[in-house]
């Protein structure tokens, strides 16, 4: 992993606003088995973003025929995940008995609460021919009030996630609100997930919340006159008028929200009390958590 950091400094011009980059993050390279992801939160400089506390970038990758996503029954508690695709589509199957499929655009919302056990493959008909797969996935905390809540899934499809151009820069409000429009999508704190898509010399001054990140999925930008690169994540302190400048075409996503304290973080658990987690790691151990449904056999053992 490689990480740069600076103290915040604040400059402001006429044109551009004020911006302030607390922080720059390179992610590190995962390897999942048939394919590797990007993995920026946690680090060891910064483990959360508002309530966002993992943020992996998938791909683009390029499977042949019968290789591809197979992700294994798997535990969580006390988080949400949030699944968002931008080429090729995932099965979701978990213990509630949700089955859905995720195609580009849409909003998988699984939430943990008490616990829940889930699992990511491909459908026979995606699976049995060339495809790509590109997207991100990241895991939100949820404040300690709502960390035993029933465990619950949320799909909300493409066309109902609220989109607009502003200044001429195609953007998508995935959660939270954000440039006069308000997601559909259910959250349990202050949320902000934004992305957008910006030609070469297209600029975006970023919405405003008490935590941010930008991160860059394609392209690159500049912030004042600092280069942004591809993949790169760019922590922002809560400066107003932050503008950001597409030096190629680009994709961005805007993360952020409720700073909502730290929180402890083991396999897939998360919860802000580390007894939780041991119990949880005991429970799965012992065959305590639901089976997923229609996925019953197999299962990642946790890890030793």
């Amino acid at each position: 992993m490689s990480i740069t950091t600076k103290s915040a400094e604040l400059e402001c011009n006429t044109e551009g606003g004020c911006d302030a980059i607390e922080l720059v993050i390179t992610p590190r390279s995962t390897d999942l088995g048939d394919f590797s992801v990007r993995r920026t939160l946690p680090n060891k400089e910064r483990q959360m973003v508002g309530p966002w506390i993992f943020f992996d970038h998938m791909g683009p990758a390029d499977f042949p025929a019968d290789k591809g996503i197979s992700v294994r029954p798997h535990p969580h508690i006390n988080l949400a995940t949030v699944t968002y695709l931008f080429e090729g589509e995932i099965l979701h199957r978990d213990s509630l008995g949700s089955k859905q499929t995720i195609t580009p655009g849409d909003i998988n919302l699984m939430v943990a609460g008490k616990g829940i056990v889930h699992s990511e493959r491909e459908r026979p008909e995606v699976n049995g021919v060339p495809h790509r797969l590109h997207g991100l996935q990241l895991w939100m905390a949820l404040p300690e009030e709502f960390e035993e809540i029933d465990p619950a899934f949320y799909h909300y499809p493409s066309r109902d996630i609220p989109a607009a151009t502003i200044d001429g820069v195609s953007l998508r409000v995935l959660i939270g609100d954000a440039y006069g429009l308000v997601s559909p999508v259910k959250t349990y704190s202050d949320t902000l997930y934004i992305e957008a898509d910006l030609q070469t010399g297209q600029r975006l001054e970023l919405a405003n919340a008490e935590e941010r990140a930008l991160y860059v999925a394609k392209g690159q930008l500049k912030l004042k006159d600092k280069v942004i690169n591809q993949y790169d994540m760019v922590v922002l302190s809560e400066a107003e008028g932050v503008v950001i400048e597409a030096t190629q075409d680009s994709r961005i996503a805007l993360i952020g929200g409720k700073n909502l304290g730290p929180r402890f973080i083991e396999w897939n658990f998360i919860s802000s009390r580390k007894e939780r987690i041991e119990q949880a790691k005991q429970d799965w151990l012992a065959g305590k958590f639901p089976k997923v449904i229609e996925d019953e056999v197999e299962f990642i053992p946790l890890p030793k």
